[in-house]
């Protein structure tokens, strides 16, 4: 790395104010490891960069830069590199890029003993091209990506909020459709056959005794169930599992696994029933009406997710995007999802992430603890092979697979060939794995998460599809709603 004398000279990049501007570096030579620094990082850090998608040999990195003065070198394949077709300064510490942000654009600069450094020749020529930016290449290269302010952030979220609040369940209700919904009283064995036969995660349960809709049996009581019988101390035994109705399993023993049922009316605006998901940690709201005042006889309209909500919001703004100048960012430039440490921010909690040999149980008992959804399985680079989600635990049902395997020999790699034995689980599913680039915009990702049965987005370095985070669904909805 550079000697500490360099960071009093190649420091000298900051103009004051909290502005950050993100800025695409671009190395378009090859080379199989690509690694930038500069005065940004005071010499002292390597910030790696990737390969663009359809294009191996040309390697970028986005790092957030005040405005102001900087320079930066590459570092290829263990070698000292700079880019002698942009704007350069040489002297005793060698060859360096420079660039220049300014937050005026027709500011052009006068070259002072702070921005080059008593040591250094300038390129002069080269200088003024950075400034004025009329090099082609170089306004396609080192463009700034589009900013806006905080104000423009907060008028983003209001105006999202304010349509939310504005619209409701109703207009989620489709011209026709199927919702499959259980009896309290039938086997959970039974019913976890239904619901994988049935491709759903979740149904709403229906009591006949008390006339009315009682709460949800979905992916996660599978799990806690395969967990029990897994559990040495367990009081639930195989046999029982077969004859065990759903209501003993919400309403006995195991009561502290049970939760108040969560519904909403076709009344009920956006806003509450997204609200209603994130608090409490759920996947859909039964939209449930009743015509009488006792609320009897009810009738169960529609599952309202967020995914059919953000569908609203998409098919709401889409020939007015400009109103919303948030969603043009890039989400890289946003505090949105959760991401691999030192590549994006993070949400203060870590991304979880399995080998396909993992056990199934530490797959459960993941899914669990961290509260996820899905997990992205990846091999020796962290590179995406697939995605175990809760949904997938009731392939276990089929022909009562659950009776003759060990949740602790049972590999990931094993559980995913479950059911799909057609499929290699090595080779990506459209709908499955759902993938998304970090310089990729908050609308287009929306409009991704949009699709029905897509939950989460797994954030990918281009060419290696290394994986760097992973954005779901109630993310966006964390980051308009706060």
């Amino acid at each position: 790395m550079f000697t500490p004398s360099m960071d009093s000279a190649r420091n000298a990049g900051g103009v004051a104010g909290t502005v950050l501007i993100p800025m695409p570096f671009v190395w378009p030579y090859g080379g199989k490891s690509v690694y930038l620094s500069g005065s940004f990082t005071r010499w002292s850090e390597l910030l790696q960069m990737s390969p663009v998608e359809g294009c191996p040999t040309v390697f970028q990195v986005i790092h957030s830069l005040a405005p102001g003065y900087h320079q930066y070198k590459f570092f290829v394949d263990g070698e000292w590199r700079h880019d002698e077709r942009q704007p350069y300064v040489s002297g005793e510490y060698g060859i360096v890029n420079t660039v220049l942000l300014a937050t005026d654009p027709n500011f052009v600069p006068g070259l002072t003993p702070d921005m080059i450094g008593s040591n250094m020749d300038v390129d002069n020529e080269a200088f003024r091209r950075m400034v004025r930016m009329t090099d082609n290449t170089l306004s396609n290269v080192l463009s700034p990506l589009p900013r806006i302010s905080d104000a423009d952030v907060q008028t983003s979220r209001q105006r999202i909020s304010a349509f939310l609040s504005m619209h409701t369940a109703y207009e989620l209700l489709p011209e026709s459709g199927k919702v499959v919904t259980l009896d309290v009283d039938l086997p959970v064995k039974q019913a976890f056959h239904i619901l994988h036969e049935q491709g759903i995660p979740m149904a709403p349960l229906w009591d006949l005794c008390k006339g009315q809709f009682v709460g949800v049996l979905s992916a996660l009581d599978f799990i806690l169930i395969l967990r029990e019988l897994g559990n040495h101390g367990s009081n639930l035994t195989e046999e029982e599992l077969e004859t065990h109705t759903i209501s003993a399993w919400k309403e006995g023993k195991w009561t502290a696994f049970s939760r108040c049922f969560i519904h909403a009316g076709p009344y009920d605006n956006l806003k509450d029933i997204a609200v209603k998901i994130l608090q409490n940690g759920i996947s859909t709201v039964p939209i449930i009406h009743s015509s009488s005042e006792d609320g009897s006889f009810p009738q169960l309209l529609h599952l309202a997710s967020l995914s059919g909500i953000l569908k609203s919001i998409c098919r709401y703004f889409r020939n007015c995007s400009s109103s919303l100048p948030l969603v043009q960012l890039p989400i890289c430039a946003i505090p949105v999802g959760t991401w691999v440490p030192k590549i994006g921010e993070s949400n203060c909690r870590p991304l979880a992430m399995l080998r396909p040999s993992a056990s199934l149980t530490s797959a459960l008992n993941l899914l669990v603890q961290a509260q996820v959804s899905s997990i992205p399985i990846v091999d020796d680079s962290d590179s995406l092979l697939d995605i175990y989600c809760r949904s997938d635990i009731t392939a276990l049902a089929k022909d009562r697979a659950y009776t003759h395997i060990n949740l602790d020999e049972m590999t990931v790699h094993q559980a995913l060939q479950l059911g799909h034995e057609s499929y290699n689980p090595y080779e990506l599913r459209n709908q499955r794995c759902q993938m998304c680039l970090r310089t990729d915009s908050l609308h287009k990702v929306m409009e991704r998460l949009a699709n029905p049965g897509v939950r989460r987005l797994v954030i990918v370095e281009a060419g290696s599809k290394r994986v760097e985070g992973i954005i779901s669904l109630s993310d966006i909805f964390k980051f308009f709603l706060g």
